[in-house]
């Protein structure tokens, strides 16, 4: 096993609840688990169960109440106590729920590939273009000269969603936090997504954290699933040991409402001892 790229340990988080007298909630409560190089774990739980506040923990856009964040052994958390650096940023890339919000309606496609890009010094105006035509290749958008001049309202959901994982990419991350990311596609493009990200760990070594509702999605996709109830793990370990031989009351409860809701029945997961590097 490689060491950790992403690392979290005793996270907490409690958010405030209005009334008198003042009251917190737990939304966490003592969170670890890991991410290896070239790895997706998938974090899975109800409604309410803490997943986004990890996600957005992990992307920086919340603080947690106690805790590290480990990002190739270090603690970002200790070195950066309010706001992520850019560095960081440049690290940790987050694809959200909603391709169309999360792009800008007035801009052409270029332009979210090419600010990262020039961001994070990945490019200079000279090559820009070929490096942004370049990535929309890489995320299955071809020809990309067909799509580079297009606005979002342009693109299909699942061609949207593929322009956030380019611009993702062009950061150079080492960690994808993938925020329920085919949640709003029909199934026929839900697919070449979710072998996208397959794809991404495969070839590039990204670890990529899977926040999903869908546990089909999840033993499908992931090396490894995190259980998350009442803002603790309950569980955590190889997809199909999770999925085959659960141990907690609360992993079968959510295995035995998904056979109920005719969930197909998910595809075998890759074995967790033999990551595509």
């Amino acid at each position: 096993m490689s060491a950790p790229v992403l690392e979290l340990v005793g996270i907490s988080k409690t958010f405030p609840i209005s009334g008198f007298p003042a009251r917190r909630r737990n939304v966490l409560e003592d969170v670890s688990f890991a991410l290896e190089p070239g790895e997706i774990v998938a974090l899975v739980g109800e409604s309410g169960s803490g997943k986004s506040t990890i996600a957005r923990i992990v992307a920086r856009l919340e603080n947690p109440d106690a805790g590290a964040l480990n990002l190739e052994g270090a603690d970002v958390l200790v070195s950066e106590p309010r706001h992520a650096s850019l560095a960081y940023r440049a690290r940790v890339q987050m694809v959200f729920q909603d391709p169309f919000a999360s792009l800008n309606p007035a801009h052409r496609v270029r332009h979210h590939i090419a600010r990262p890009l020039l961001l994070h010094g990945r490019a200079h105006q000279s090559d820009v273009r070929a490096r942004t035509l370049e990535l929309l290749e890489a995320v299955g958008l071809r020809p990309a000269a067909d799509f580079v001049d297009r606005y979002p309202h342009a693109l299909s959901g699942g061609q949207r969603q593929r322009v956030a994982v380019a611009r993702a990419l062009a950061a150079g991350p080492k960690v994808i936090v993938a925020d329920e990311p085919t949640s709003m596609l029909d199934a026929s493009t839900r697919i070449g997504v979710l072998d996208l990200l397959q794809r991404l760990t495969r070839e590039r070594g990204i670890a990529i954290l899977l926040i999903t509702h869908d546990l089909a999605i999840a033993r499908h996709l992931a090396h490894r699933v995190v259980v998350l109830a009442g803002a603790r793990v309950v569980e955590q370990g190889a997809t199909a040991q999770v999925f085959d031989a659960p141990t907690h009351a609360y992993t079968k409860q959510l295995l035995d409402a998904s056979r109920a809701r005719g969930a197909a029945p998910p595809s075998p997961a890759p074995p967790a001892d033999k990551l595509e590097k």
